[in-house]
């Protein structure tokens, strides 16, 4: 009993020793991305690591098929195959259902501040920090990215919902009383962090890992920023720089490269074929490519991106078809290209209308005996018709079936891993910028100032690699260009935002979309679309929980 007692004397003094300390009441942050963590280089690695990993979880947005929908339906280019596109896509083609309680502005809101976030911690972290070993000029590298992705972030944020709340230092503790900036001054927060970034970042193919932040991302998304100002000569400047200054680095895909080069295909297609979309694999077209990686291979992956279940068509729905990568993997069509776009958009030898960038034509592929009777045999296409097998059964194909089984589709997103048949995951790299889209934004910076000549130069760059016929200056028009970007980047860019940055959004959509419905009415596309969809709306949410300030709503919602 002596020992016992004596054992529990010294744990009470011990106790009592440790919570009168103070210092064992400080708390160390380790497993949080926190300024504090930014006293040597690695902490700085792993606060830009933390930037990207947030990043990707937009582009990528694996957990919700429906809300990466929302950048390309209901616009100029898509329709939403009734009961396809639920969920948070649906307001964004069935407009009358759009309200200030939006499930996917708030999730957009939210992911954007706090990407604004992570960067100000690294910014603050940057400018105030001393660590051993690392210099100024270091340092203004770490700031440069993390100013570029608050640019980033900032420019979809004031294209998107107008002038917001500038958040420009950390925010530690909980607050209630933001309120919306000026437009131009949220522009001016923009150019400033852009400007910091051209001048601090380093070249294309010179930054540390092969997918971080460099000058020509940085000319581009300024280049971008300053159209949506209407700034056309400082944007044209800026586009310039990357297509001359860049020492032949930069260049677009004319001749076959990569891991399919000696099978049937083209340039165009090679672009966007995992194991040739970044520099180091022979892609001189990309300025910034999103790495992404089969957890199989590389557990660190985020999740599992849904793009080619999207865009892709549901084709594995008919009998005697199987997922194959022949056919782009397996999809479940929650998109379709409309009509303007698969009939009106391309001339016949274009190369991006090809049969390796547009899928047109299926065939029977199922190994199974019974089907022996058919198999290799073209899937019909609009019509209605009937197949005997080898057991007596019938395969119907039905013209209905071209609304999302079998509706044609961009080949970009087309991937396919044996391991995977499901398709439970797309394991793609993403191209988030190109040259080829800088040239048509150079056009567009052209056209502004009415130098239609020079616009014409910058279109037929793009044309005459797609062997398309080149444009007359006296023919470059705003919808010629955005016409061009719907050739060029279809499945890439962000049309919402392009269309809203131009004005276009409720022309173009209800003109080239309009609310087409099929005969049997499976067809959904821009019903309800007013001009006060130019703009998202304030998430009710937030604007409730700001208690000491008014967050002012956009108009009509």
């Amino acid at each position: 009993m002596n020992k016992v007692y004596k054992v529990m004397m010294c744990v009470g003094l011990l106790s009592a020793s440790i919570s009168c300390s103070d210092s064992f009441l400080d708390e160390e942050v380790k497993d949080k991305y926190s300024p504090s963590s930014l006293t040597d280089k690695l902490g700085f690695d792993a606060a830009v690591v933390g930037i990207h990993q947030h990043f990707a979880t937009l582009p990528k947005s694996s957990n919700d098929q429906t809300f990466i929908n929302i950048w390309s339906i209901g616009t100029d280019v898509l329709w939403a195959p009734a009961g396809r596109s639920n969920g948070d896509a649906r307001p964004y083609f069935d407009y009358t259902q759009m309200n200030a309680s939006d499930p996917a502005a708030l999730k957009l809101w939210r992911y954007l501040y706090k990407l604004i976030n992570n960067a100000n911690n690294l910014i603050k972290g940057a400018q105030e920090s001393t660590v051993a070993g690392l210099s100024d000029a270091d340092k203004k590298v770490y700031e440069a990215e993390a100013k570029f992705f608050r640019a980033y972030a900032y420019d979809m944020l004031v294209t998107l919902y107008g002038g917001v709340p500038l958040v420009i230092e950390p925010t530690e503790d909980p607050r209630t009383d933001f309120t919306r900036a000026a437009v131009a001054d949220v522009n001016s927060l923009i150019e400033s962090d852009l400007l910091f970034a051209v001048e601090n970042l380093p070249k294309i193919g010179s930054a540390a890992k092969e997918g971080r932040a460099n000058k020509a991302m940085a000319r581009q998304l300024l280049g971008t920023a300053y159209l949506r100002m209407g700034e056309d000569a400082k944007a044209e400047a800026q586009l310039t720089e990357i297509i001359n200054g860049n020492s032949g680095t930069l260049s677009l895909v004319k001749n076959r490269f990569g891991v399919r080069a000696n099978l049937p295909g083209d340039p165009f297609s090679d672009l966007f074929i995992f194991g040739n979309q970044r520099r180091s694999q022979g892609n001189t077209e990309v300025i910034w490519v999103l790495e992404n990686e089969n957890p199989t291979d590389k557990p660190y992956t985020t999740d599992s991106p849904q793009q080619r279940r999207n865009w892709g068509g549901g084709y594995y729905d008919i009998a005697g078809m199987l997922p194959t990568d022949s056919l782009g993997g397996r999809s479940i069509g929650r998109v379709r290209l409309n009509n303007w776009v698969l009939y009106g958009l391309y001339e016949d030898d274009d190369m991006r209308n090809s049969k390796y960038n547009l899928r047109r034509h299926w065939y029977f592929n199922n190994t199974d005996a019974k089907y022996s009777t058919v198999r290799g045999q073209e899937v019909p296409y609009g019509i209605d018709k009937e197949f005997t097998l080898t057991d007596g059964s019938k395969i119907k194909v039905l013209a209905a079936d071209t609304v999302w089984r079998l509706a044609p589709y961009i080949t970009k997103w087309s991937a396919f891993d044996p391991r995977d048949t499901f398709g439970y995951g797309m394991w793609k790299d993403f191209i988030l910028m190109r040259l080829a889209e800088t040239y048509l934004l150079r056009a567009e910076a052209r056209f502004n100032q009415g130098n239609t000549s020079g616009a014409a130069d910058d279109i037929n760059e793009v044309r005459n690699r797609s062997n398309a016929t080149p444009v007359d200056a006296g023919d470059v028009t705003l919808d010629y260009i955005l016409d061009e970007r719907a050739r060029e980047l279809i499945g890439e860019e962000n049309r919402r935002a392009t269309l809203v940055r131009t004005g276009t959004l409720v022309t173009r959509a209800t003109t080239l979309s309009g609310s087409t419905t099929l005969a049997n009415g499976n067809i959904e596309t821009t019903n309800g679309l007013t001009s006060k969809h130019l703009l998202l709306p304030i998430p009710q949410l937030e604007i409730d929980l700001n208690k000491d300030a008014k967050l002012e709503q956009n108009p009509g919602y």
